[in-house]
């Protein structure tokens, strides 16, 4: 999804991601209607079925890499997996970062560990907004590839919001506001 600054594009996430409600009319993910769910419901139901990628990273400052993404997987009523952490951060180029408190991270490792959080329950839609910004070309590279395929692997939906002109062409569905 493409537009100008203040066109609606993050409110938009924020809405499908059942973080703002409508005025009117009812979003549907999974078809379950977000606005019939009660709100810790609502948030499990988040946590299980969609993976948001914020702009900034809002971890919980005082854990590490690892006991953020438990959380993330134990508050989707899920068991947190070792592996499957160890796996996306490997993917992203920051496996080495696990036991690291996030707040001890650099603004492109806070954005790649947002990324493995969003991903690691394999979510039915996945939200991203500006997932690239402050990535170098390779991992800019490497993070997209990563959406696009856990998206193909869970049959999810991918909406990327973006300004990165790397990705303008990569995405042969566009939306512009």
């Amino acid at each position: 999804m493409l537009g100008q600054s203040g066109s609606g594009k993050t409110t938009l996430l924020h809405l499908l991601g059942g973080l703002l409600s409508p005025q009117s009319g009812e979003v549907k993910v999974s078809d379950t209607p977000l606005s019939s769910l009660s709100s810790g419901k609502l948030d499990k139901f988040r946590g299980q079925k969609i993976g948001i990628i914020f702009q900034k990273s809002h971890f919980v400052r005082s854990l590490t890499v690892a006991e953020n993404l438990m959380l993330t997987q134990q508050l989707a009523g899920l068991k947190p997996s070792m592996k499957r952490i160890s796996e996306l951060l490997d993917r992203l180029n920051v496996g080495h970062k696990l036991y690291s408190r996030t707040d001890r991270l650099s603004q492109g490792e806070q954005q790649r560990v947002a990324i493995a959080r969003a991903l690691i329950n394999q979510p039915a839609v996945i939200l991203a907004d500006e997932p690239t910004s402050a990535l170098d070309d390779i991992n800019c590279e490497e993070v997209i590839n990563l959406l696009e395929e856990e998206a193909e692997k869970a049959e999810a939906t991918l909406l990327v919001v973006t300004h990165d002109g790397r990705l303008k062409e990569r995405f042969k569905n566009q939306i512009n506001l």
